[in-house]
Parts: structure tokens; C-alpha cells; sequence
């Protein structure tokens, strides 16, 4: 399913991830892959308040954590700059679909990184 959201389909998700090779494309494209799948779900399910799309982004969550072994795995892992670049784009997701005031660490209240 394409995304609808024109600030979403145009936005460089884990940018900084890219620049640095100490975190590995293609480790990074699978975060910037359940990202977009993430927005995708947020256009197919409409969360109507915080608490249902939490639900959403929590579960993206979890695949990010999942993730941390592939970024290990690599000779890397989610540190300082990685879970910040993360959960920024957390909050620009959610900012883009309406829901500017989602605490961020809500969104991403079920991380082990």
C-alpha cells in the first residue's frame, strides 16, 4: 500500500543512520522499513486518540527491538545517536498524522534499546 501522506512519503527516515557507516544500510533499511509500514497501518487503521495509535507505534517498537540483534550482528548497535534518530522519527510520524502532542517516549515505551 503506497503512503497517502505527502510529508511522509517525502521524508528521509534515519537519515542520520545513513550518513554514518558505522551503522550498516542494509540493518538500516529495515528499520526505515518498519517505519514505513508503520505509517502505512496508521492511513489503513485511523487511530481516532493517543492510545490507539501508541498501540501502533508500540508495536513498531518491538520490531525495532528485534532489530538490535541484526544492528549487533553487523558490528553495530542502536546507542546514543541511533535511538535518538529513531525516536525522532517516532515523534515526526506521529506529528504527521495529526497527533502532534504524543509523547515520544510513550510511542516507543516498549523498547529495549
Amino acid at each position: 500500500m503506497p503512503i497517502t501522506n505527502k510529508q511522509v512519503a517525502g521524508h528521509a527516515f534515519l537519515r542520520l543512520l545513513y550518513a554514518d557507516t558505522y551503522y550498516p544500510d542494509h540493518v538500516v533499511d529495515r528499520g526505515t522499513a518498519i517505519l514505513l509500514r508503520l505509517c502505512e497501518r496508521i492511513e489503513a487503521e485511523q487511530p481516532s486518540d493517543l492510545t490507539a495509535l501508541y498501540v501502533l507505534t508500540q508495536a513498531a517498537t518491538e520490531e525495532f527491538n528485534l532489530l538490535e540483534a541484526e544492528f549487533d550482528a553487523a558490528g553495530s548497535e542502536i546507542e546514543t545517536v541511533a535511538r535518538e534518530e529513531i525516536a525522532e522519527d517516532f515523534g515526526f510520524v506521529a506529528s504527521a498524522y495529526g497527533f502532534a502532542d504524543a509523547d515520544v517516549e510513550e510511542l516507543i515505551a516498549t523498547r529495549n534499546w
